[in-house]
């Protein structure tokens, strides 16, 4: 079960506590050889960033996880560490963090961890997310866990995907601009993506082009909304959220975005 926690203090509190620890005699990284579970006979102990990480472990078959930044902060970068922090990471076996959380790293050095960082690759996309699954499956010792968990995404994608077509508007392929880190829901929608912005806001001229395209819908990212995306194009917009909630369950994620499009294409 997750164990989230919220956290305030700023990292210079964290990386002026890391004198008084142990100091880290190397930088676990992907290069390094993972911790033998089977030989230790356990399960990994996992430290995650957010919650997207930790379904992606939970997904890989880890039981302990523990989550760091609370789901209520969606942009995980601005997130600081709070110095109890310290105590789960100093004894995980792996701390998993997303390449724009850039204080992952300064977490594992300052509690004097010797636990593997590994680095997650978050995208919903499922032959992506299922790919990333197996690769950490693979770490953890547990890969017979992560290729039932692959069997059910295949499944729930395939049932989703066929519900989302029996919904299209007249029957029709509807078109889509997607914010880029929203284009695995197009995908699951079977829709056809006639464009793409962010992470930046819209400029003007993308606004122009975009709206040019006559799109039924733009899908948001929920976690950086500008706002809304395309006024007076007449295009529906819908949130699309990929973090999953304390449960870390990342089929729910898919299958709340499928709700999300259904509704939408109902008005389309």
């Amino acid at each position: 079960m997750a164990r989230n926690r919220v956290r305030t203090t700023r990292l210079v509190s964290v990386l002026a506590l890391s004198a008084a620890l142990p100091l880290a005699t190397g930088c676990g990284t992907e290069s390094t050889p993972a911790p033998d579970q089977k030989a230790a006979g356990r399960k990994p102990v996992v430290v995650v960033t957010t919650t997207w990480e930790g379904a992606f472990a939970k997904a890989a078959g880890a039981e302990d996880v523990t989550v760091i930044v609370p789901r209520s902060v969606h942009h995980a970068p601005d997130y600081d560490p709070k110095p109890s922090d310290l105590a789960a990471v100093a004894k995980a076996d792996f701390v998993l963090y997303a390449p724009f959380e850039p204080y992952a790293a300064k977490i594992k050095e300052a509690a004097g961890s010797k636990a593997k960082l590994v680095e997650v690759n978050l995208d919903n996309d499922p032959a992506k997310a299922g790919a990333e699954v197996a690769r950490l499956g693979g770490l953890f010792g547990t890969k017979d866990t992560a290729s039932r968990w692959k069997t059910r995404l295949d499944d729930e994608v395939a049932k989703l995907n066929g519900e989302l077509k029996a919904a299209w508007p007249d029957g029709k392929r509807p078109s889509v601009v997607s914010q880029v880190f929203t284009a695995w829901a197009a995908g699951l929608a079977g829709a056809t993506t006639v464009g793409t912005y962010g992470p930046e806001p819209v400029t003007p001229a993308q606004l122009a082009s975009l709206s040019a395209k006559k799109p039924a819908l733009v899908l948001d990212n929920a976690h950086m909304s500008t706002g809304t995306v395309l006024p007076d194009s007449g295009a529906k917009q819908v949130g699309i959220v990929n973090y999953p909630g304390e449960d870390l369950d990342l089929l729910k994620v898919y299958r709340d975005a499928a709700a999300e499009l259904k509704k939408a294409m109902g008005g389309v």
